[in-house]
């Protein structure tokens, strides 16, 4: 009954993940059936199966984003971003190996027959029964990286014969790339490693109808360092900010800058996103710091691939269109270099706007906060062109409003007024 009710909730769902949540389900109510009060046990057991719940959602939230990849960027794309993953959890294996399990449907069966040759973290995976085996595998930790990895300088920029190697065959030079690379870079995003790769594919497709290649090429660590720039910057940025200055305010931070690129987006659903970016950053920021930059890169590509496909059907702006038509790899900076729609035209001045009634001061915490940032979001439309120092000023008189206005016999008068 539990399999048939997640399965038909869960289309998208692998099936041995399905199997999975169903052991743990079993073995949460497994305890409670010897105990006097069943009732209570089980009562205790629904925050277990809430959790079960949430890791449902999540793996067939991913398996839905690994189908659009495929759908939308064809497989090379999707096959390029298996080999970096797989190259940085298993950095040890041999580059024929990993090129095999990216095209494997027998993936789990696969790796714990040659557990030796891929990671010594698989061992306890192998040894669990089938239905607890794929979970297992899927959350084990990176291998630690071989030691002694030579620069890739030398193979890459250097050698004399690259054009010729790349000339040869495209995908296999680029494929070896990307796992020499991945292996090297646990810590980067897998959409870094494949803007990386893009940018080397770009600048060789470049230089090698040169007279001069090497010297054309010479200086590929410059720009392929850009790439990685921008990403480390934004991330340190954002979780600086999370540290700093906490969730709620994260949150109004995020609903201004995307209120301003997109504000024909309506009030709910950029608060929804804004939502859906703060839960990012509270997730990842908290992850010790090699983790960050691919936890974000992968929330925030699926969040993106969501406001795409609410692009296709009803177009916000020129600027979104642009950068959902980017590679897969290139939207996520595409967004955040995106600045204020400068072709929106804001709606007249709307004096109800600000009409407020004692709700303000009555309602529960949670609904005078979304009514305050929805207030936020509305505001910003009507003057895209605010300064972080004017939304701030409007803010702390908003909040003194509040205080005076809900101490006052007559509130209505009192907010009427201010």
């Amino acid at each position: 009954s539990f399999v048939y009710t997640v399965a038909r909730r869960n289309p998208f769902l692998h099936a041995p993940a399905i199997l999975g949540l169903a052991a743990e389900y079993e073995n949460a109510l497994k305890s409670c059936c010897s105990e006097s009060d069943i009732g209570a046990c089980l009562d205790e057991k629904v925050q277990q199966l809430a959790v079960i719940k949430e890791r449902a959602k999540k793996i067939d939230m991913k398996q839905q984003h690994g189908c659009r990849i495929l759908e939308k960027y064809g497989e090379r794309t999707f096959q390029a971003s298996k080999l970096v993953r797989m190259s940085q959890k298993y950095p040890k294996a041999p580059f024929a190996e990993l090129v095999k399990m990216v095209h494997d449907s027998e993936l789990v069966a696969s790796l714990c027959s040659k557990q030796d040759v891929f990671s010594s973290k698989l061992k306890p995976c192998c040894e669990l029964p089938a239905v607890e085996k794929t979970k297992c595998i899927m959350e084990a930790e990176f291998d630690d990286k071989p030691d002694n990895l030579p620069s890739l300088v030398e193979k890459y920029i250097q050698d004399k014969e690259v054009c010729k190697s790349y000339e040869a065959n495209h995908d296999a030079f680029l494929s070896e790339f990307v796992y020499e690379y991945s292996r090297r870079h646990p810590e980067f995003s897998t959409q870094l490693v494949m803007r990386i790769t893009k940018g080397y594919e770009t600048l060789l497709d470049k230089c090698c109808k040169t007279d001069n290649p090497a010297e054309c090429y010479g200086n590929a660590v410059e720009e392929l360092n850009k790439h990685i720039k921008e990403t480390e910057d934004v991330v340190k940025t954002n979780c600086e900010l999370f540290h700093a200055h906490g969730e709620a305010d994260f949150l109004k931070g995020i609903l201004v800058r995307y209120t301003k690129k997109m504000p024909q987006v309506s009030s709910e659903t950029l608060l929804e996103i804004g939502k859906k970016m703060t839960a990012v950053g509270k997730k990842c920021c908290n992850l010790p710091e090699h983790k960050r930059m691919s936890c974000s890169e992968h929330y925030l590509s699926i969040i993106i691939e969501d406001m795409c496909k609410r692009q296709q059907t009803t177009p916000i702006n020129e600027q979104v269109s642009q950068c959902c038509n980017e590679l897969y790899s290139y939207r996520r900076p595409c967004f955040t270099a995106m600045g204020v729609d400068t072709k929106y035209v804001p709606p007249a001045f709307d004096p109800m706007m600000f009409n407020f009634d004692e709700k303000l001061c009555t309602a529960p915490p949670a609904e005078r906060e979304e009514g305050q940032l929805k207030m936020l979001v509305n505001l910003i439309k009507r003057k895209p062109q605010m300064t972080e120092e004017q939304i701030k000023t409007i803010g702390g008189s908003f909040t003194a409003m509040v205080e005076k206005c809900c101490k006052q016999a007559d509130v209505e008068g009192c907010l009427g007024e201010e």
